[in-house]
């Protein structure tokens, strides 16, 4: 699809007026331009709504104010940090991610999308907008709200729109004098979306229905971290506290992730 000049005008003006009148300007990750901050907040919301990750950002960046801080904190503190959030494996990941550059690029942000990709738990969409909102570099990236947007604004009638195809009209739209703004923009107008016109995401190639957690194997890894953040377990005591037929499989994929460790018979966290 091809975007003329008066199109990609039209379209900024109608997404800045919007931002502008309605923007949430005062998100705690939208007053900083630290690199660390940002990540935290990104790997956050991955998977979790904005409401619930304000109070623990914040409380985390408390508790671990710098990329040096978190490096140095326990797996075990950090998962308790996190309690709330659900997907303990981010937790880890922005853990380990913080030890790697911290030790491997002694303490300095990278700045580069091949660089933070490498980094645990950064996809090209992550380091896309790790990029935008830290760096103000108008990297492209597509995220659940963007895909909302474009669908709603360039196709309207289609179904199956790709990634590649929002991408490709993504940089002829950019903003790339105030990218950070723009992102942030496309964010708060799909959510506007979301809750006035009805959410489109189906009409998403990559669109795929999440499973319910109750009765998940999520919760039940969710149950084991939240249980041994109290203290060490026996595989007994466990199985009276999380009464699952899957708890054995589930122990065992935690130690193999090195979320979890067994020493003389008792499970703890990592």
């Amino acid at each position: 699809m091809q975007i003329s000049s008066a199109e990609r005008r039209k379209f900024q003006r109608e997404l800045f007026t919007f931002y502008d009148q309605h923007g949430r300007h005062d998100l705690p990750w939208r007053i900083t331009c630290d690199s660390y901050a940002i990540m935290v907040s990104e790997i956050m919301l991955q998977q979790t709504q904005v409401g619930r990750v304000i109070p623990k950002f914040q409380a985390f960046l408390q508790q671990f104010p710098s990329v040096r801080a978190l490096a140095s904190a326990s797996l075990g503190d950090v998962l308790v940090a996190w309690q709330g959030l659900g997907y303990n494996r981010r937790a880890k990941f922005l853990w380990q991610a913080a030890q790697m550059i911290e030790h491997d690029f002694a303490g300095v942000f990278p700045r580069e999308p091949n660089t933070l990709v490498k980094l645990p738990g950064i996809g090209k969409n992550t380091a896309g907008a790790i990029l935008a909102y830290a760096f103000n570099q108008p990297a492209l990236f597509v995220e659940t709200n963007i895909r909302t947007v474009f669908i709603h604004y360039f196709w309207p009638d289609q179904q199956a729109v790709s990634d590649n195809e929002i991408v490709d009209v993504l940089g002829q739209v950019i903003d790339t004098e105030q990218p950070r703004e723009f992102y942030w923009a496309l964010m708060d107008y799909g959510t506007h979306l979301k809750t006035t016109v009805g959410n489109n995401i189906k009409r998403s190639k990559h669109y795929a229905k999440q499973s319910p957690f109750d009765g998940s194997r999520r919760q039940v890894r969710g149950a084991v971290i939240r249980t041994l953040i109290q203290r060490g377990h026996s595989l007994i005591e466990l199985q009276s506290i999380v009464p699952d037929p899957r708890l054995p499989e589930v122990l065992n994929q935690l130690k193999h992730e090195k979320m979890i460790t067994l020493t003389d018979d008792i499970y703890h966290l990592a």
